[in-house]
């Protein structure tokens, strides 16, 4: 079982910069496939970009150039360094982990809301 507590989320002017923060719990955290995902209100949610074990990342078109994902494995910890953010980026982000073997995410946070707005 993995508990994934998101934080950093919070309100920025257009153009400004956010880093959400995601504290797992438990010793396997290394092995997950850790992504961020977001949803904004009448909108399906979308993956925002996810990071492999290795440091493999993969983004969404929307965001590839203005967001960062990264993990500290020795803090059991994924980032999301979100750059140039746009009004379109407002949305609950979560993040979520699975195993290589699993295509689907298996643990969710509670996600944290980002609002971009001036």
């Amino acid at each position: 079982q993995v508990q994934l507590v998101e934080s950093g989320g919070g309100l920025v002017q257009p153009g400004g910069s956010l880093r959400l923060s995601c504290a797992a719990s438990g010793r396997t955290f290394s092995i997950y496939v850790m992504g961020w995902f977001r949803q904004a209100p009448g909108k399906e949610r979308e993956l925002v970009a996810a990071i492999a074990s290795g440091g493999t990342t993969n983004y969404a078109d929307s965001v590839k150039g203005r967001f960062t994902i990264s993990r500290d494995n020795a803090k059991n910890t994924v980032y999301l360094q979100m750059n140039s953010l746009k009004p379109e980026d407002t949305a609950v982000y979560s993040c979520a982990a699975r195993r290589l073997i699993n295509s689907k995410y298996e643990y969710w946070g509670r996600g944290a809301q980002v609002t971009v707005s001036s």
